[in-house]
């Protein structure tokens, strides 16, 4: 009969603790101002062209994943036009060969872009050019070239989930 004591205070902190956490609600209360996406085909500014494909394939993935918007195909079905240009595109030098210092042997990869995001509705930018900028580092032993094309699709990807945060992100 010891552990009676013990047990009853066990349980009573267990009965407040499962109390204490019944109304925990998992993402944030806010509501985003549309329901509805069109995501208008990437444009281009850089000197990189197979970037433009890839990016608006990773966004419409990335938006679509989410669930908390639904994508339309054309813009009068829409709540909200997001509107996506690429505006730069370098390489920045991290490492040098051993054997050739005047031979890069790792770039960082920086891809930019303005994002808008209209409010077909009201016919006001939610989001009015925001820049957005994402890099990735390439590591050129199997080929400066080579490299660079395997490194695209690293960084589109991590461009979609840059935008779908700016956009989707309600504080």
């Amino acid at each position: 009969m010891r552990f009676r004591p013990a047990l009853l205070s066990l349980l009573a902190l267990a009965a407040m603790l499962v109390a204490s956490c019944g109304h925990y609600q998992l993402g944030t209360d806010g509501r985003l101002a549309f329901t509805t996406l069109y995501v208008a085909p990437v444009g281009n500014a850089t000197m990189l062209p197979q970037a433009q494909a890839i990016v608006s394939t990773q966004l419409r993935e990335t938006f679509g994943r989410n669930g908390r918007v639904t994508l339309v195909n054309e813009p009068a079905a829409a709540d909200a036009t997001l509107t996506v240009t690429l505006k730069d595109y370098h390489r920045d030098v991290r490492a040098v060969r051993e054997d050739d210092t005047g031979l890069a042997r790792k770039f960082a990869l920086t891809l930019g872009a303005e994002v808008t995001l209209h409010d077909n509705r009201n016919s006001r930018d939610l989001l009015a050019k925001r820049a957005v900028s994402v890099s990735r580092d390439a590591f050129t032993d199997g080929g400066q070239l080579q490299s660079e094309y395997q490194t695209v699709p690293l960084l589109a990807e991590a461009l979609a989930q840059k935008v779908s945060h700016a956009v989707l992100d309600v504080w």
